[in-house]
Order: structure tokens, then C-alpha cells, then sequence
């Protein structure tokens, strides 16, 4: 008797979206499914792994270089696959979620690649990760556009040789996707992210001249790097498209990744295309995992903490001598600021602060960096232009003068600045602004000015839970404790509601976003991600 056939994916309290047949075919659920049987499984132990290397640190209080993979850090002769054509110049990279409005704007940006965010910009109710794919694939049919109803405004896509290449972030390791499971299992959200875009497009990408390329996001070290090469072999096998065809630039967003760029680079090696630079959830990474450190890990206001304090410098430094050690592509930071529409010197000082931002990336060795918002392209740009000329990228720099030791990465307490006041009331009062719009379904957020995503909350609500833990004793003398945070927490929410009046208030989500940004960031018991508790409760 033959065994019976693998049970398919099902689909889960799940309302039907228009035209979602063309997304969740037959092919494409069986591909999913086959993912989540072979890879889910060390998915799980990945995560376990997490938890066991936090235990450590928790002992320790330190993180070194790893001594088995020496060999790998030390052998000169490896690199990374050449970049492909289309990937070749990343100087400006706009990121953003995939709603209709931004996937036709991003293109037309003028930047040279636009990060397609199924991640942190992008709150995964099943409208955002069902339509968001279908909005890439109409992209690459050329049957996208998109009409404002607010102003009857009109946008479409520019000529093909005008558009940025598209490098999808799929969800992290951690993230399920509740409305597909097998089994009654769900799937975790990156298969589901990767799976169908890469189903549905691959091929297409290839007929225009491009690929499936990637970011991976909140790898914490290079046993997932190598999670994700075993995906790509297998996908591509099973799709029939040659090996290496994929493209994936890592995001070096947690402290223990920091301390694996070399390893990571070399098991994704046939499909790497770069390593990435960014903050807030750097910061985040490192609160998480030194925790229990004391006081000499206790980061100040999160806006005190800019790329140029002495361990950022570390950490960003090593990233470029790495990738252009391994012929990777290094990619900087984010430029969050949205202009004012309103105030001209708002702006004027803004820009200034972009420029020398990006200025000091082109000049550090760099390849290319983000921005948030179309009008930060020529700006970012100019940046690159006047240190790459027409050279591509600038790999060939390979800063051979970086020489960063394990203590580095780590010393916090070098940075001349502590914890404020008004740093408690803005990391509750943006807080309490994002978590609501992401209960809404909204995951890129403007609040005072800048775009936050679901970094900026993690970061927020990790500062208030470190701080509370830590003792912090504020300019004013008051004490970081539960009882000021839940204070501050109300006087925000009121002057939310007078800002935006009582109607407006009521119809959205705020006291339950008020709820949860002080759920963790008071409970004893921290946790690992805000995204998991707040998916609980994200409807659709």
C-alpha cells in the first residue's frame, strides 16, 4: 500500500482578498509546504540555540570571536560570488512595505534598489503579506498603478531601465505565519515570505535581466546563515533555475552577528551579495542580550547613540573591512527623516544632518546606504556620487587599517552620555504611537518627523524595561521605575487624545497599544520580540 499523499497547507481564519488565487495557487502552497517540511524543523532548533547563547551571555556578560570557525576568518583565499549587473551599484537604497502607493513610488525613486519590506516596515496581517505579493508581481508585468483617493493624484511605473531593483526582506526566524499551517503547525512567516515571492518570480526576474535577491533579517548567527544557503539550493533546484541565481545581503542587526560577518558571508558565499549596517535594532540586540550586565551596558537616550559613538564605530568599521575582504557589497544605514511639506528649516537642518551622515558612509568605504523617503535620494546620492564617481561600488577600499578587538563591539560605557528624562517620555510616547498604527496594520509609521518601523518600538520599549531594571536616576532625580513609566504612559495617551480629539481616539487602537508597550516594558520576564505578543492581538 502507498503512503498517502503529504497533507496540504491549510489556510486559517482567514477573510478571502481579491484576487489572492493568484498568489496562494495549488503550486505555489505545495512549494510552501515543502519548505515548511524540510526546513522548519532546524528552524526550531535555530531558535532554541537563541535561547541557550542568552543564557551564556547572561553568565558571562561578554561575546569573543568564535574559536571554531578561526580557520574560516583566517583563510585569505575565499569570496563571495561576484555581484550580478543588476546589483553591481547599490548607492542609494530606498526601503519601504510593499502597499501598492509605495511599490510604484519606490521603483520610481531614483534610487538604485528599493528593500521590498515584509519585515519591520510592514505589520503581517494577511492583506499586507497576501497583497503585497501581488503587488510585485504586477510590478513586473507592468500592470501596477496607483490613484490617491485623498487627491485623485495618478502614479506609474517609469520605464523599466528607470527602476530599482527590487531586494525583498522576508520576516525573521521567529515570526509564524498563523493563517497557513500544515498540520495544524503554522508556517514560519520568512518560508511563507520567501516562498511565494520566489515561487511566483524568480523566473520572471530572471526574463527581465535581474533575480530573486534578498534580505535577511535579525540573524543572530551562522548556523541560520546557513539555514537560509540550504533554502536557496533547494529552491532553486526545485524551481529549475541555476545555483547562485539568488542574492542575499545580511542585515548585521544583533550583537552576536556582529561577532560572525566573516561566517555568515562564507555559508550563504555562492548567494551573497553584502552585509548591512544598521541601528536601532543593534541597540535593541545588545539591551536584549546584556541585560543582566549592569551598569556599564545601560545605553543613554536612543537618539544620543549615533553611528559615530566609539562601538558603533567598531562594529561599523569591521563591517566594511569584512565584506570588502570577502568582495561583498557593505551597505549603511538608515536616513529616516520624512521632510515637512510645513516648515523649511525643519527641513534645511534635517538634510544637513543627512548629508554628513551619508558623507561620512561614502567616505568610510561604504558601497551604498538607505533612505526612508524619495526626496533623501539625490541627497544620498550626491554622498556617493562624489566618492564613487562612475566606479559601481567601492570594494576594491579594503581598509586594511580596521583593526577591531571582541571588547569593542561591546564597551558601551565609553559613550559620554546617560539616560534622560525627556529620552523616558519620548521612548513611551513613541512607543505608544507606533504599536497602535502596527495594530492597525500599518508597519512604516511618521511620528515627529522621522519613519519608524518596528525597530524604533522594539528599541523604545527596551530602553524603558532596561533602564526601570537598571536603577537609572534621571537629570531631574527622578528614578527610572514601573510607577514613573506608567505616569508618563497615561499623561501621553491623554495628550494623544487631545491632540487628535476624542473621536479619532476612539476609533483606533491606543489604549490597547498603551497596554502592551507597558506590558513589555514592565514585566519582569523580558521579551524576546514586542512582535510576538502584539501579533496575538494584530486582527486580519
Amino acid at each position: 500500500m502507498s503512503a498517502p499523499a503529504p497533507s496540504p497547507l491549510a489556510i486559517v481564519d482567514a477573510k478571502p482578498l481579491p484576487r489572492q488565487d493568484e498568489v496562494l495557487t495549488d503550486a505555489a502552497l505545495a512549494f510552501v509546504a515543502e519548505l515548511h517540511r524540510r526546513f522548519t524543523p532546524r528552524r526550531d532548533e535555530l531558535l532554541a540555540r537563541r535561547g541557550e547563547r542568552r543564557a551564556e551571555i547572561a553568565r558571562t556578560s561578554t561575546l569573543d570571536f568564535l574559536p571554531e570557525t578561526a580557520a574560516i576568518r583566517a583563510d585569505d583565499s575565499w569570496k563571495v560570488a561576484p555581484a550580478p549587473a543588476a546589483l553591481n551599484d547599490r548607492r542609494v537604497e530606498i526601503t519601504g512595505p510593499t502597499d501598492r502607493k509605495m511599490t510604484v513610488n519606490a521603483l520610481n525613486s531614483g534610487a538604485k534598489v528599493w528593500l521590498a519590506d515584509f519585515e519591520d516596515a510592514s505589520a503581517p496581517t494577511w492583506e499586507n503579506v497576501i497583497l503585497g505579493q501581488l503587488n510585485l508581481i504586477d510590478a513586473y508585468e507592468r500592470r501596477i498603478d496607483f490613484t490617491d483617493p485623498r487627491t485623485g493624484k495618478s502614479y506609474a511605473l517609469k520605464p523599466a531601465g528607470e527602476l530599482a531593483t527590487v531586494v525583498t526582506r522576508p520576516r525573521g526566524w521567529h515570526l509564524n505565519e498563523r493563517h497557513l499551517q500544515l498540520d495544524g503547525v503554522p508556517v514560519p512567516g520568512a518560508l511563507v515570505d520567501f516562498g511565494l515571492y520566489f515561487f511566483h518570480n524568480a523566473q520572471r526576474l530572471i526574463d527581465l535581466g535581474k533575480g530573486p535577491y534578498f534580505y535577511l533579517p535579525k540573524t543572530e548567527s551562522h548556523l541560520e546563515a546557513r539555514l537560509w544557503n540550504d533554502v536557496f539550493v533547494f529552491a532553486q533546484d526545485y524551481v529549475g533555475i541555476p545555483q547562485g541565481t539568488v542574492r542575499a545581503t545580511v542585515l548585521i542587526e544583533t550583537i552576536t552577528a556582529a561577532y560572525e560577518m566573516e561566517e555568515i558571508l562564507y555559508e550563504l558565499r555562492d548567494h551573497a551579495s553584502g552585509l548591512n549596517a544598521g541601528r536601532w535594532d543593534y541597540l535593541f540586540s545588545i539591551v536584549k542580550n546584556f541585560r543582566d550586565g549592569g551598569s556599564k551596558f545601560v545605553l543613554p537616550d536612543r537618539n544620543a547613540v549615533t553611528m559615530t559613538a566609539p562601538f558603533m564605530r567598531a562594529y561599523t568599521e569591521l563591517l566594511v573591512r569584512t565584506c570588502h575582504k570577502r568582495g561583498a557589497h557593505a551597505i549603511g544605514g538608515m536616513a529616516a527623516f520624512i521632510p515637512s511639506r510645513r516648515d523649511a528649516e525643519v527641513n534645511k537642518v534635517a538634510f544637513e544632518k543627512v548629508k554628513a551622515d551619508k558623507d561620512r558612509e561614502a567616505n568610510d568605504g561604504f558601497d551604498g546606504s538607505w533612505v526612508a523617503h524619495p526626496d533623501l535620494v539625490p541627497i544620498a546620492m550626491d554622498s556617493f556620487d562624489a566618492v564613487l564617481g562612475e566606479r559601481p561600488n567601492q570594494k576594491d577600499r579594503l581598509r586594511e587599517d580596521v583593526s577591531v578587538a571582541a571588547g569593542d563591539l561591546i564597551a558601551i560605557d565609553t559613550l559620554d552620555a546617560t539616560p534622560t528624562y525627556d529620552g523616558l517620555r519620548n521612548a513611551v510616547a513613541v512607543g505608544i504611537r507606533y504599536i497602535e498604527a502596527w495594530l492597525r496594520g500599518m508597519g512604516a509609521v511618521a511620528i515627529f518627523n522621522l519613519m519608524e518601523d518596528a525597530a524604533t518600538a522594539e528599541i523604545s520599549r527596551s530602553q524603558i524595561w532596561q533602564w526601570i531594571n537598571a536603577d537609572v536616576v534621571f537629570e531631574n532625580g527622578e528614578h527610572a521605575t514601573a510607577a514613573l513609566a506608567r505616569t508618563v504612559a497615561a499623561e501621553e495617551l491623554a495628550a494623544i487624545r487631545e491632540e487628535i480629539g476624542a473621536e479619532a481616539f476612539a476609533s483606533g487602537r491606543w489604549q490597547q497599544a498603551h497596554d502592551l508597550l507597558l506590558q513589555v516594558s514592565l514585566d519582569q520576564d523580558y521579551a524576546d520580540f514586542l512582535t510576538l505578543p502584539a501579533y496575538e492581538q494584530l486582527r486580519g
